[in-house]
């Protein structure tokens, strides 16, 4: 059986070495593509290589199962969905290949020299390399336009990030091709000019560098140094112990000699890490949970540096040019857990940011402080990150909201965002329409930054929350051109109230969980503006057990009462621009939502609200019936208000209380005042 995907067929993925990251790529591969019976093949020429990938998925496979992340007959068919052999011939009718070996050029140019043998013109060769330049490793490639490198981050079946790196005669559309089937198999790719080392790696192993200067420079042991780092930059583990975890001593030491002369002077490998690499020993870190001390007024001094180091390595990437700093964010927070450095220095201030750097090339003058940097502190501005991406798709504007860790969660800055894109989009007389839809396969919008309600204090300031984000919802509404909402996944609380101020809405065909609002769950009723547009849009029976309830629906529900306009197989961001054409041509034709007073049956249907607060319940029914009274733009206002009386209950705080701690899944104790 075959996936055909975005203009492709995808017969079998081929994965070649299996040692520290091919048997994770081809786990991945396996858990996405057994569904439609792609076969993968991981191909290694050494037995015991293959025989220790194979057992470490299986083990991971088992692990979850017993953790409910797989089902037995999904494990059984995940793994049965793989092959491991060491005869490349097996690679044949391969329509991707992802070469995982040795870090050499000279491997890896004999192993594509190998597949090109086998492999038909249509197969797409790609090498996980974590530094060489895809100029490089193909150079000796007969078709260079399908070959490209991409890099994955370590644990490679869940780490989201990997970087498309296409070579200078790469064709685009392979490129674009993998960045929309990454995305489709639940990563999230960026796309990186090809210099050595990419994006991300320089990052990773500078910080590492910069905390094994600290060392030889006596700051602390590497035991402290390790735990100060994590702690400074938000690590999910600190720089030595990500070592120890991914085995990265040898090839970070080639890499940070390699950078010396590719990137800059600054790096270079340390002599400890030299020392590390003869010996083969692991490094001295922190157990699990163990205690390390230091001096506070060392940590102060070494958190200092550190980010200095730190802000300094991300610009530098910044200032070369070869990523963007909406995908610098994500990639560095994401691939290499640490917080996000943009945020970082603007929480601190653009002006304090560059001091540090200063103060770091002072120290170690070979470090250069990037020109971007010294433009944005002059400007006097924090740096603008992008989470709603705009991309023109001849007279329609395509947004996409992403925010992968949070599935595309609202908050202040999004809105913002939004508000300033449609704006400009309303003025912009060569776009006709616009399609709005969500990064990913999970959600469009999983609903509003709940750490942003949970700092709520008054009535006034959760009414001011609501009119913040109507006004932008309001300006998607009376664009005065067509918006589609693309949804690519669910659409909850304030997401499915985004898509409902759109034009027409379309989704993904099957989904078991499309829409919903499940405000009631948190003790709070929908702000912005879901009890006024689903009454009018599915009508006021239909929307009553929804907002009650705070249970979703599915894709196939929603067309039934109306909430979408087309359930879509394939891709549903390409059928919103062909729908948004349409609405613009005058072939098809969408009815406005209702913005005069409407109708309130006589009976509405009993619904048991369980659990649920009955203080917000009487909030909600005020709320809707109230609303359905007035016009649109008063019961918007309404809204706001009877939003703003949820602060007064005790059981918005058990609400927000509950899921801050243990999430959607344990239901609020409500004390129902």
């Amino acid at each position: 059986m075959a996936w055909k995907i975005f203009g492709r067929t995808i017969n079998k993925v081929g994965v070649i070495g299996s040692g520290n990251i091919g048997p994770d790529i081809a786990l991945y591969f396996s858990k996405v593509l057994h569904g439609h019976r792609v076969p993968v093949v991981v191909v290694d020429i050494a037995e015991v290589a293959l025989k220790s990938g194979e057992a470490r998925v299986k083990g991971k496979v088992g692990r979850g199962v017993k953790t409910g992340a797989f089902k037995k007959d999904e494990a059984d068919s995940l793994m049965a969905n793989i092959s491991w052999t060491t005869e490349y011939s097996q690679l044949k009718g391969a329509d991707l290949v992802i070469e995982a070996a040795t870090e050499d050029k000279t491997i890896k140019g004999k192993i594509f020299s190998e597949l090109e043998k086998i492999c038909s013109e249509k197969a797409i060769f790609a090498s996980n390399s974590s530094h060489l330049e895809p100029e490089s490793i193909f150079e000796e490639a007969k078709n260079k336009k399908r070959c490209l490198v991409v890099h994955y981050f370590f644990p490679a079946e869940r780490s989201i990030i990997v970087e498309i790196v296409p070579g200078k005669d790469t064709s685009s559309e392979i490129a674009d091709f993998l960045m929309k089937f990454y995305e489709e198999i639940g990563k999230a790719p960026i796309k990186v000019k090809s210099r050595y080392g990419y994006a991300i790696d320089p990052i990773f192993e500078g910080v590492f560098l910069a905390s094994a200067l600290l060392v030889e420079k006596g700051m602390g042991t590497v035991k402290q140094v390790d735990a100060m780092v994590q702690r400074a930059l938000g690590l999910g583990v600190g720089p030595f112990t990500a070592m120890n975890l991914t085995g990265g001593n040898p090839i970070t030491h080639h890499g940070l000699s390699e950078m010396n002369s590719k990137i800059n002077s600054w790096f270079h490998s340390p002599k400890i890490l030299e020392s590390q690499v003869t010996s083969g020993k692991p490094w001295d870190t922190p157990g699990r949970g163990e205690e390390v001390k230091y001096n506070d007024n060392t940590f102060k001094t070494v958190s200092n540096i550190l980010r200095g180091a730190y802000f300094g390595l991300v610009c530098e990437i910044l200032d070369s040019g070869i990523a963007s700093i909406a995908d610098l964010e994500m990639g560095v927070e994401n691939a290499l857990v640490m917080n996000p450095p943009f945020q970082m220095m603007n929480k601190i201030g653009i002006d304090k940011a560059l001091e540090l750097v200063e103060a770091y090339a002072k120290e170690w003058p070979e470090f250069i402080v990037p020109k971007v940097l010294v433009e944005q502190a002059k400007s006097g501005k924090p740096w603008d990150i992008p989470l709603a991406l705009r991309e023109d798709k001849d007279e329609v504007a395509l947004i996409t909201i992403r925010r992968p860790k949070t599935l595309n969660a609202l908050n202040s800055t999004v809105i913002s965002q939004l508000n300033k894109i449609f704006t400009e989009i309303k003025k912009d007389n060569k776009i006709k329409g616009a399609v709005l839809t969500g990064f990913g396969v999970k959600a469009f919008v999983a609903g509003a930054d709940i750490n942003e309600l949970a700092r709520l204090k008054t009535p006034e300031a959760g009414e001011a929350l609501a009119l913040r984000g109507q006004e932008t919802l309001n300006l998607i509404e009376n664009l005065g051109k067509p918006v589609i909402c693309a949804m690519n996944g669910l659409a909850f609380g304030g997401g499915n109230e985004m898509a409902m101020a759109c034009t027409a809405r379309i989704a993904k065909k099957g989904l078991k969980v499309l829409a919903g609002q499940p405000e009631p769950k948190l003790g709070i009723i929908p702000g912005y503006g879901g009890s006024q547009r689903l009454p009018r849009i599915v009508g006021l029976s239909n929307a009553w057990p929804i907002l009650r309830t705070g249970n979703p629906i599915s894709s196939e529900e929603a067309l039934k009462i109306g909430l979408i306009q087309e359930e879509v197989e394939g891709d549903v961001k390409e059928a919103g621009i062909t729908f948004a054409k349409k609405l613009i041509s005058g072939e098809a034709k969408v009815p406005p939502i209702k913005r005069e007073p409407i109708e309130i049956p006589k009976s509405l249907p009993d619904v048991d609200i369980g659990h649920l607060s009955r203080k917000t319940d009487e909030i909600l029914k005020e709320s809707v019936l109230e609303g359905a009274k007035m016009t649109l733009k008063e019961g918007l206002k309404h809204e706001a208000k009877t939003f703003g009386k949820c602060l007064r209950t005790k059981d918005m705080r058990i609400g927000m209380e509950n899921f801050m701690k243990f999430g959607p899944k344990r239901n609020a104790e409500f004390s129902h005042a």
